[in-house]
């Protein structure tokens, strides 16, 4: 015999889907918008300067309000703490990559070359040229110089390997270390992006410079080929000279 549902009892009906993500899909939203918070504050420290850039303009440039803000940033000083932070750990990161492909030393150090002065032309890594540490807390100054520190050393290492291999002029490691670091540095001084020359045109050349000096002439080295863009113009000088002497 089958039962016939009470009159009174509700029919039942399958639970409304619930209007709030789950946990794991709020938690990648707010790494995402802080991530924005981070970019943009970087961009416009970059542009203004660290003093100049109020939590309003960064606010006003991601159209929320300041206190909104504060919900993924506590001050202005841990935005930019984080912003410089992202910038060495982006080094870090290629260059620990480097070092587990292996390879000859020299390979390995013209491969972290590229990568530092290619991170100082993105907005984290010209933040941590343009801006630094220097208006933190002692603190947080500590903790940044401990990562560079360590980008420092690996280029000692590398630099040392490459003489003891054969590959490089023998040099001081910590003076030759110096003098790549600050001359890739200086790109995220007055790099463009809408500039006469690319990012990778510029430390294409910036690393040949560099090289030309340290690397053995008969080292079996390739050297660095000039990027699209100097192709390009090399090869305008090359048919603009034939032409002259074609028409004379």
């Amino acid at each position: 015999m089958t039962k016939k549902p009470n009159a009174s009892t509700p029919p039942h009906t399958a639970a409304p889907a619930s209007p709030w993500a789950p946990a794991s899909a709020r938690e990648q939203q707010r790494e995402a918008k802080r991530n924005a918070v981070l970019q943009t504050a970087a961009q416009m420290f970059n542009e203004r300067g660290f003093h100049a850039t109020s939590l309003d303009d960064v606010a006003a440039r991601l159209n929320v309000s300041k206190p909104t803000l504060y919900y993924y940033v506590k001050n202005k000083d841990e935005i930019l703490f984080e912003c410089v932070r992202a910038g060495l750990h982006m080094m870090q990161a290629g260059i620990e990559e480097t070092r587990r492909n292996g390879g000859a030393a020299i390979e390995q150090l013209m491969a972290c070359m590229r990568i530092y002065g290619r991170i100082v032309t993105m907005d984290f890594g010209m933040c941590l040229i343009r801006i630094g540490e220097d208006p933190l807390p002692p603190d947080s100054r500590r903790e940044l110089r401990r990562l560079k520190s360590a980008i420092d050393l690996e280029f000692r290492r590398l630099i040392t390997a490459g003489v003891a291999e054969g590959s490089l002029v023998p040099c001081d490691p910590k003076i030759t270390a110096f003098a790549i670091a600050g001359a890739l540095s200086w790109i995220g001084r007055w790099y463009q992006p809408d500039g006469e020359y690319s990012a990778e045109d510029i430390v294409d050349q910036i690393m040949n410079t560099l090289l030309g000096s340290i690397v053995k002439p008969d080292a079996p080295v390739t050297r660095i080929a000039p990027t699209r863009r100097t192709a390009g113009r090399a090869v305008a000088a090359k048919s603009a000279s034939s032409r002259k002497t074609t028409s004379r």
